[in-house]
């Protein structure tokens, strides 16, 4: 395109090569504003990334960098001279990779870390809502909005670095493509944000500790700049309010609180000037109960974080802490199996054992999820899963040798979009658990995440998964139409009723995901109203999902989170407490232990309520009701949905659809205690794996909606086989049998008594027959049992139909 490369370098600007792009970099006729600034990324004066040429690329180049090798001292870099026409504020935007997920494009890179002039290193450390809004540019690159920055007249010095690792679909690595970066002028100095609480965190701070806003420019303005500040409560009442001033050639203002009861606050901000204006500033601070929640074991409460794609790095250790001062005891996380092994048995974790270790410094105990499989472990029959099991076994070791507290075998696998069946993953689930009971101060062995009781997970229950498990795990979500005041779902009594018939009842039950679906506009957080909703369903899910006999509740999520049109995050686009995160901050609180003690009986038509044992000789009632009305409360202190202490009037509270808390002294102290976890035995460290070829593959599950017939498809005769595993650490001969049902036969085409090795596995092959009465597309059972020394080993169980 004409560029003169070496010009270019020296400059750091495109001027010939800008004008025919269109970029023209003299002042347009009329108006008083420089044009932009666009600076290819291949244009640095001093980089030690790569260059690439590419002819969607703006300038026929780009920077391309994907590496394993750590960086040097200075990181991987590329610095750029940039000559701004006049001092001033400018919007920086660039044609790159985001360091998220985003609709249009699966591709990320690293976090990205700016430096102007002589300042130090800024990671850009937005929220993923912020980067999955962005616009889509080429390839796997889009246009991103990386904030603003205030330049000098005449030379500066821009630097672009990355230090930190990505997740990519082969393993960690450094990573960042930059096609170009692009200036544009702001007019004057405007508030940028406002805060509270300490610093270092996510403005949250604890009742009785001293607090102030912070109020923050993008500029330095040449005069002193006043701003106007109010700040109400989750009621809408009015708290405090002022005026700031930020000194001339100053960013910020910091204004002491009154104080304040426990709560979640809004603050609006603007210049009150009006040769300042510009638009309302909000942002939300949480001031947490001074009781905080249960640690250890006792605490029942956690939340779904997926740090590694939702957290920037530098927000890591403050992000751990808000999720502990909420009151959440667990997180549940995971990665990438195809990134921590990207080939077989060489491991690559040190990135996700970094948050483990940030989770566990800060009191939470994190719940590892296994993830879908490498592609070199798998077929096209097996996806999403390994085709041979050992891999599971060894995998799952190595996940409980990084500390963990407890693993859960996938998520949701009953609903993805895969052909994948349920003996498939109760086969996996058995290899994966006797990797993880194998390894010495073991964490607790979780089951997969159901999204939906069906016939997916009947399957997976009837191959005996059960007796390799710790946890019984599955989710609920209410009908995202529900967009006022949503109803928590049945999953929970559903799950304890499927357990009781399987006499699994004493079990512990999980519901490892909860929340809501509130619909948002792109660019904006939950309106005030869905606010709200939001807080009082996060109560009513907790306390209902408990009533019901879960041992455990997981809200879904804790970081700022949009995903198609659906915001489901505690915190603000900015990292700052949403009413929900405070309201959770109250349950954790008054609730401790929150051992069920029952439902509240002879309340008002409408009103709900639920009683609990603090496990600190407390009796706690949680009320709401649709309608405001009237309940006596005498001897009791109220406590709002925000933990803040509420007035009684005449022996009486007035409960609405804000749950309240009414607490009062009793309770039992006993607990049970928890049983000792039973040893594996020999026989059930044998697994049986039923393989088909890949045109026998059962139909794809549609996202768990599909009807029956769901089993494999069969021809009148298939040959398929049988894998035996053991893993034990000794040779173990073993003798299987077919035991099929509904006019269908087997014939085992070799012995059927096997010696398998140990961690070795062994194939029987089998013809399955179907009668002259099997009618098609009808699922019926067929079963493999073995023995082992007279002990029956665990069966394998699927469902056959007749294509």
């Amino acid at each position: 395109m004409g560029l003169n490369r070496r010009t270019a370098m020296k400059a750091g600007l495109l001027t010939t090569a800008m004008s025919a792009l269109g970029l023209n970099s003299a002042h347009p006729q009329g108006t008083s504003t420089p044009p932009p600034i666009t600076v290819q990324g291949e244009a640095a004066v001093r980089t030690n990334i790569p260059v690439v040429r590419d002819r969607r690329a703006s300038g026929g180049s780009y920077l391309a960098l994907t590496t394993k090798k750590k960086p040097p001292k200075e990181g991987w870099y590329a610095a750029y001279a940039i000559r701004a026409p006049e001092a001033g504020v400018y919007a920086l935007t660039a044609v790159a990779t985001s360091p998220v997920e985003t609709p249009h494009t699966e591709a990320t890179a690293s976090y990205l870390q700016l430096a102007l002039n002589d300042g130090g290193f800024t990671e850009i450390a937005r929220s993923q809502p912020h980067w999955y809004e962005s616009k889509p540019a080429w390839g796997g690159l889009s246009v991103l909005d990386l904030g603003e920055l205030e330049l000098r007249r005449g030379e500066n010095m821009l630097t672009f670095r990355v230090t930190e690792p990505t997740v990519l679909e082969t393993g960690t690595a450094y990573a960042l493509a930059l096609d170009r970066f692009t200036l544009r002028r702001r007019e004057g100095v405007k508030l940028r944000e406002v805060r509270a609480g300490g610093d270092g965190t996510l403005s949250t701070y604890r009742y009785g500790e001293p607090a102030s806003l912070t109020l923050g420019l993008n500029g330095r303005p040449d005069r002193p700049y006043r701003v106007r500040y109010t700040v109400v409560d989750y009621f809408g009442e009015r708290v405090a309010a002022g005026y700031a001033t930020i000194a001339a050639g100053g960013t910020t203002a910091r204004v002491p609180l009154p104080r304040l009861p426990p709560g979640n606050y809004r603050v609006a901000a603007s210049a009150a000037d009006a040769s300042d204006a510009g638009a309302v500033v909000v942002g939300h601070f949480a001031c947490l109960p001074a009781l905080p929640a249960a640690s250890g074991d006792a605490n029942r409460f956690g939340v779904n974080v997926w740090a590694t794609s939702l957290v920037p790095p530098s927000r890591l250790d403050a992000f751990a802490a808000a999720m502990r001062d909420m009151g959440a005891g667990w997180i549940r996380d995971g990665q990438a199996w195809p990134a921590a092994e990207p080939t077989p048995d060489t491991y690559d974790t040190e990135h996700h054992d970094r948050v483990t270790r940030t989770m566990r410094r800060h009191g939470l105990s994190p719940l590892e999820v296994m993830s879908p499989a490498p592609e070199w472990a798998m077929t096209t029959a097996s996806l999403p899963l390994p085709t041979d099991l050992r891999h599971a076994y060894r995998y799952a070791r190595r996940l409980a040798s990084r500390h963990p507290a407890a693993v859960q075998f996938s998520n949701e696998p009953d609903v993805d979009v895969t052909s994948s069946t349920g003996d498939a993953h109760a086969a996996f689930v058995k290899a994966a658990a006797l990797g993880i009971a194998d390894t010495p101060d073991r964490p607790l062995i979780v089951l997969p995440g159901i999204a939906q009781a069906g016939h997916f997970q009947d399957l997976l229950l009837a191959n005996d998964v059960v007796r390799y498990v710790d946890v019984w795990a599955f989710h609920g979500y209410p009908d995202p139409a529900e967009q006022d005041e949503p109803a928590f779902p049945g999953a929970a009594d559903e799950q304890r009723e499927l357990a009781q018939r399987l006499g699994a009842g004493e079990v512990p039950r999980w519901m490892t995901e909860c929340g809501a679906f509130f619909a948002v506009r792109p660019g904006i957080d939950l309106a005030p109203a869905q606010q709200a909703v939001q807080a009082r369903y996060l109560v009513r899910s907790m306390v209902e999902g408990l009533a019901a006999g879960n041992a455990r509740q997981f809200w879904f999520a804790g970081p700022p989170l949009h995903d198609d049109g659906v915001y489901f995050g505690l915190l603000s686009r900015e990292f700052q407490p949403l009413p929900a995160y405070s309201a959770c901050a109250a349950l954790t609180s008054l609730l401790g232990e929150a051992h069920f003690a029952g439902p509240v009986s002879g309340l008002p038509a409408g009103a709900v309520g639920f009683e609990f044992d603090s496990g600190r000789g407390e009796l706690v009632r949680v009320l709401w009701a649709a309608k405001p009305v009237r309940i006596p409360v005498s001897g009791a202190t109220v406590y709002d949905v925000m933990g803040r202490r509420a007035a009684t009037d005449g022996g009486a509270v007035t409960v609405s659809r804000d749950p309240v808390y009414v607490v009062a002294p009793g309770g039992d102290s006993t607990r049970p205690v928890r049983a000792p976890r039973r040893a594996l035995s020999p026989t059930e460290h044998i697994v049986l794996s039923q393989r088909y070829a890949a045109r026998n593959a059962a139909p794809n599950k549609d996202n768990g909606d599909a009807e029956p017939p769901l089993g494999y498809r069969l021809s009148r005769r298939t040959r398929m086989s049988l894998d035996v595993y053991n893993f034990t650490s000794i040779s173990r001969t073993v003798t299987v049998k077919a035991r099929p049902a509904g006019g269908w036969s087997a014939r085992a085409e070799g012995p059927t008594r096997v010696e398998v090795p140990p961690q070795g596995r062994m194939t029987v092959d089998f013809t399955i027959t179907a009668g002259s009465g099997v009618e098609r597309r009808t699922d019926h059972r067929l079963q493999f049992t073995a023995t082992l020394d007279g002990d029956e080993v665990p069966p394998s169980v699927s469902l056959v139909q007749l294509k």
